[in-house]
Order: C-alpha cells, then sequence, then structure tokens
C-alpha cells in the first residue's frame, strides 16, 4: 500500500472510532437486542387464499416491523433494553407512565404469537392432548367453535381473541387493543388478531367470515399442542 493510501485509511479509521465513541457511527440505534421482528414460519403467499400476499406484506412488514422499532426506541437507554420482551410487558403492565412502551411490547408479542397460531393447509377439528381439552371444556369441538367466532365478532374495536389454559383445561378470553394474557400471568395456547389490518383488505368488514377462514382452514393445532406443556 502507498504511503499516501495508508494515511488516508488510517485517518478514516480513526474517524469512524470517534463517530462511534461518540454515538454517530453507522450502527443503528434506539434498537433493543430482545426485540426483534421474527421471519414468517411460512412464505407471504402461504396463507393463500384465506389472507393474501398483500395483506400479510403488510401486517408484518409494516405494522408488526413498527412496533418492534418502537419498542426499541422506548427502551433504548432504560432498564428494559436488555431484557427479554416478556419481562418488559410484565414490568410495564398496569404503569401509566410506561404505557407507550407495554403497548408497543405487548403487541409485538401478540403479532410473534400470532404467525405461528397458524400453518398453511391447518383449521380443523384437533386431535391429541389439545383435542381432548377442547372436548372437556367446551362440550365438544363444534361448541368451542361457536364460543371463539363469537369471542372474535363480539369483541367490540381493536384487540385480540385467544385459547389460554385454565386450571387443566382451557378457556376463551378477549383482550382490547394491545393487552395480552401474559400480562397477567396466564399462558396462552393460540390467537386471533381481530384488529382491522389483519383482515380489511381481504374481507372489508366481514371479520366473521376472516374468523371462520382462520378456525377452519388455517389454526395451528400442532403450535397449540406444543404450548401446553
Amino acid at each position: 500500500m502507498e504511503r499516501r493510501q495508508f494515511l488516508k485509511a488510517t485517518v478514516g479509521m480513526g474517524a469512524l472510532a470517534f463517530l462511534q465513541m461518540a454515538g454517530l457511527g453507522c450502527e443503528k440505534t434506539g434498537s433493543s437486542p430482545t426485540v426483534e421482528l421474527p421471519d414468517l414460519p411460512y412464505p407471504n403467499d402461504g396463507l393463500e387464499p384465506y389472507i393474501t400476499a398483500k395483506t400479510i406484506s403488510f401486517h408484518h412488514g409494516k405494522h408488526h416491523q413498527g412496533y418492534v422499532t418502537k419498542t426499541g426506541a422506548l427502551v433504548a437507554g432504560t432498564p428494559y433494553q436488555n431484557m427479554p420482551l416478556t419481562d418488559i410487558i410484565r414490568g410495564t403492565h398496569g404503569d401509566p407512565d410506561k404505557a407507550a412502551i407495554f403497548n408497543n411490547a405487548a403487541q409485538v408479542f401478540n403479532h410473534n404469537f400470532y404467525w405461528k397460531s397458524m400453518k398453511p393447509n391447518g383449521g380443523g377439528r384437533p386431535s391429541g392432548e389439545v383435542g381432548r381439552l377442547v372436548d372437556g371444556s367446551f362440550g365438544g369441538y363444534e361448541a368451542f367453535r361457536e364460543q371463539f367466532l363469537n369471542a372474535a365478532q363480539t369483541q367490540f374495536g381493536s384487540g385480540w381473541v385467544w385459547l389460554v389454559t385454565d386450571a387443566g383445561g382451557l378457556r376463551i378470553v378477549q383482550t382490547s387493543n394491545a393487552d395480552t394474557p401474559i400480562a397477567t400471568g396466564e399462558v396462552p395456547v393460540l390467537t386471533l388478531d381481530v384488529w382491522e389490518h389483519a383482515y380489511y383488505l381481504d374481507y372489508q368488514n366481514r371479520r366473521a367470515d376472516y374468523a371462520k377462514a382462520y378456525l377452519d382452514c388455517l389454526v395451528n393445532w400442532d403450535f397449540a399442542e406444543k404450548n401446553l406443556t
């Protein structure tokens, strides 16, 4: 290397080191190493025709990514920055001063869980332990299906419908906006996102049809089974 090139490279390296020490380097800022956007467990078009690639690309790539980015910015430089996502949620739940952190972190978790709650060629009546618990807790699959669809349809405004464990059985719960069962120590098994952005491009105001497609054609009972242990 010629002397002039060597000096140029050395000065460049020194400038970069200075910028990094001053917090002005090119590394990402306002992020958390424990809060990241996960890859989908299927391609964007993997849930078609029930949820289209267009909906998935907006929902995962814009909405979900937005919650991840906002959470990282909100926890940067705080005691929550290096905490696991669930600890951030439980540590901020119910604190009005930390409502923004809770809402964004909870939405990250809820969406992470939602994507795994579906799979291509899913849906229908469950088998195994989860099938036994559905039958025992609701008096059969058809009764469970009716109650779950009713919960999806009657959740006022934005929110979520969950299947959670309950004293050796299962029950259905609704949560509004970003609220999540893990904030109060409940164990979720499955979830359905009933925010409008989850279904409006495909179903417009027909939330009931979206919920039916979820249960009949998409729900991932294998994931639910894993969440029982």
